[in-house]
């Protein structure tokens, strides 16, 4: 059975072998992912149709087209009753090199066996009141672990040697340098700056952060209130969501926001569709589900494409301040930023509050100066006053 590279879009020709997940001569599961695809805008995995022994026909990095075979998959036969174990089949290879007794060398393999089950199966063996968002949670969590010690060895000094290393451009990492300089060159970009006092979303965390999780199973972050800030921004000022076509402008039908998340393999942007129709719980599910998706390579086109605006956290990583840049074809970009504790005059006295600056890069062919000062003071006014958009006071 021929494994092909598979269609992931109409104007994506090819693909990149970017990792094999099982081994020349495995014995697959049907269902089990075989290995990493990389496009120029996402990364997604191949599945067994069938069970069978895979033979691997393309290395890795290696640039393959659509309908391209890049395995082939040995159908066991038919008239089998039960695959045997594959700690027997390791037995089996062992006692032909080696000549041990097979009581011997089976018992530790399968012990090992039971202790590798006995760690995936624990999460699904804790009481049946976990929920579902629980459990997302949880795998969520795991994954930020991972990324924070990734994260950790990435920051190790690099080994110089002798000579010059070279490293082939992937082709998501080659669509972003592409799509960058599109963004630079074709678009009028300007940078607005403000800043919000974090003081009312903070406590609003506090007070009610423990009952909200425990109602929807989902934490109450901060991007929650950002997207609802820019929707309520968008419904007084759409110029912002509207995009160049031609000799025309063109205004959404519906508010679908873009989420820049950071993965191994550069930013993803997958979109929250209908944004102005979420509650702060739906958003926030969302946006988990789309960050495990994005980070686990199991992101699709259609998660990605049709978003109308743009939100980016470099916060997280530490940064003050920065000019986000647009993400064509939209014409506006927020970014938020580090929150940090900042002498502030209120009321004629200087107090100190958790402090964000905020940035909103803007096409200015599509938007005016004022249009997007406008934009990031509604922003400022509702992540500062929440109370009173939401009760339309």
């Amino acid at each position: 059975m021929d494994i092909k590279m598979p269609s992931v879009g109409e104007s994506i020709e090819s693909g990149l072998i970017g990792k094999w997940l099982k081994k020349e001569g495995e014995r697959v599961q049907s269902g089990d992912a075989l290995c990493e695809i990389e496009t120029e805008k996402i990364t997604t995995e191949i599945y067994a149709e069938k069970e069978g022994i895979l033979h691997i026909l393309v290395k890795e990095g290696s640039e393959v087209k659509v309908g391209q075979t890049i395995a082939q998959l040995e159908e066991l036969p038919s008239g089998k009753m039960e695959p045997e174990p594959r700690a027997s089949i390791k037995v089996e290879k062992e006692e032909k090199t080696v000549l041990e007794p097979q009581k011997e060398s089976i018992e530790p393999v399968k012990k090992e066996e039971e202790k590798e089950k006995a760690s995936v199966e624990a999460p699904l063996m804790r009481p049946s009141r976990i929920t579902k968002e629980e459990a997302l949670e949880l795998i969520e969590e795991e994954k930020e672990e991972k990324e924070e010690k990734k994260e950790a060895n990435k920051l190790e000094p690099f080994a110089l040697g002798p000579q010059e290393k070279r490293k082939p451009l992937s082709p998501i990492r080659k669509k972003i340098a592409q799509r960058l300089l599109e963004a630079h060159i074709g678009t009028a970009h300007l940078t607005t700056f403000n800043e919000v006092d974090m003081s009312t979303v903070l406590e609003l965390r506090k007070n009610y952060g423990k009952r909200f999780e425990e109602k929807f199973g989902v934490k109450l972050g901060l991007m929650s209130f950002f997207v609802r800030a820019v929707v309520e921004a968008l419904k007084k000022i759409p110029e912002v969501g509207a995009r160049i076509e031609e000799d025309e402008l063109v205004y959404p039908s519906t508010l679908d926001l873009g989420i820049a998340v950071a993965t191994e393999k550069g930013l993803i942007v997958p979109v929250i569709r209908s944004a102005e129709n979420l509650s702060f719980a739906q958003i926030e599910k969302t946006i988990q589900e789309l960050a495990i998706k994005a980070r686990s390579g199991k992101i699709t086109l259609e998660d990605i494409e049709g978003g109308v605006f743009t939100i980016t956290n470099g916060g997280v990583f530490g940064s003050m301040l920065s000019t986000p840049i647009l993400n064509p074809p939209q014409s506006g970009i927020l970014g938020m930023h580090a929150i940090k504790e900042r002498p502030v005059a209120i009321n004629g006295k200087v107090e100190i509050r958790p402090v964000m600056y905020l940035a909103l890069t803007y096409d200015h062919r599509v938007i005016d100066g004022k249009e997007a000062v406008s934009f990031l003071v509604l922003v400022k006014e509702f992540i500062e006053q929440p109370a009173s958009v939401l009760l339309e006071v």
